[in-house]
């Protein structure tokens, strides 16, 4: 049973392993003071081109999530979030938890744009309703989806107009700036958006995120607010080793590209099989829709996600590939479907 049902199935890099391996018997600071999570901020900085910025290490995409958004929002302040993204439906309410609503926007290609946002802050005027100030986004998007430079610069724009925090999710960052359909570098983010995370769990690393924190007014006690949410690790050179050799050299971006390829091929293979898809995903994560009886056919030698039933017959299943994706696995899933869909 060879899986295709995320990102994070496999361990680590072996680079990753050996790193934390010959580390293992030094004696280093606590809670991120070591000097390998100071190396690797500083590395990130040079990497973003930012010396103002400050970068927090934390050691998952919901902490980071919940942790960032309780610490930027006052008690009446509300988050705003595609009907898709993952602190709405995939968080067990963990932002809900802090004391902050989330409003929900229904969109269909996992993004969201500045006539969906005015929406609701035109639906929220005064004081009898939460305050929407934090706009959340994601990229790549839950349903695979990325946003180009020019939608960001559009939000951005909005957000810096309205006085909104403008707040993207980065689990699977590496995937999005890796598209062959990308148009964002690094850099922009930190101009574009006041707080991003650059997602390590979901691409190579054992666990770990890389919070940046651009927007000075958004940076003050941030770490009494991880220490008081149990995200800051006492071990935290843990974190620090992997984004240094991640980011050491090219090997995060040459990852994500990898889980893309992997991902592209399964798609080309999918569509010239005749079959179409829920959404349009250039990155890691594939949405085909396919016969119900096709896939229980497939599900006998892979594990995947049905993701939304489209009709009696038909289901949307989620393929989603990884920095360790066998290119042999992808072969013999194709010649799988191919063979199932000339039967059929």
């Amino acid at each position: 049973m060879y899986s295709f049902k995320n990102d994070y199935s496999e361990g680590a890099h072996p680079r990753i392993l050996n790193a934390l391996i010959e580390s293992n018997l030094e004696q280093d600071e606590g809670y991120g003071e070591d000097r390998y999570s100071r190396q690797a901020i500083e590395l990130l900085k040079a990497r973003i081109g930012r010396n103002d910025i400050d970068i927090h290490l934390l050691s998952g995409g919901t902490q980071t999530n919940f942790t960032a958004i309780s610490a930027f929002l006052r008690p009446h302040e509300a988050a705003i979030a595609a009907n898709t993204g993952h602190i709405l439906g995939h968080e067990t309410g963990a932002v809900e938890a802090t004391g902050h609503k989330i409003i929900s926007i229904e969109v269909s290609d996992g993004k969201l744009n500045p006539s969906l946002i005015k929406e609701v802050l035109e639906a929220h005027p005064d004081e009898h309703m939460v305050k929407p100030k934090l706009v959340y986004i994601s990229n790549t998007t839950e349903i695979g989806s990325i946003y180009q430079k020019r939608e960001l610069e559009q939000i951005s724009e909005f957000c810096k107009e309205n006085n909104l925090i403008l707040f993207m999710d980065g689990a699977r960052l590496g995937s999005a700036l890796c598209s062959v359909e990308n148009d964002l570098e690094l850099s922009d983010l930190a101009t574009l958006v006041d707080a991003f995370y650059i997602g390590g769990t979901k691409n190579g690393a054992l666990l770990g995120e890389a919070l940046v924190i651009c927007r000075d007014s958004l940076k003050e006690d941030f770490r009494y607010h991880m220490k008081q949410k149990g995200a800051l690790l006492a071990k935290g050179r843990l974190l620090g080793i992997q984004f240094l050799e991640l980011f050491r050299d090219n090997l995060y971006f040459d990852l994500a590209r990898h889980a893309n390829t992997m991902a592209g091929l399964l798609s080309e293979a999918i569509n010239e099989a005749g079959y179409g898809f829920l959404s349009h995903s250039p990155s890691n994560q594939i949405f085909p829709i396919l016969p119900n009886s096709l896939i229980a056919e497939l599900q006998d030698d892979y594990s995947f996600s049905i993701w939304k039933k489209i009709d009696s017959d038909h289901s949307a299943i989620r393929l989603v590939t990884s920095w360790a994706t066998q290119e042999e696995a992808v072969s013999a899933f194709i010649a799988l479907l191919q063979k199932l869909a000339g039967r059929s």
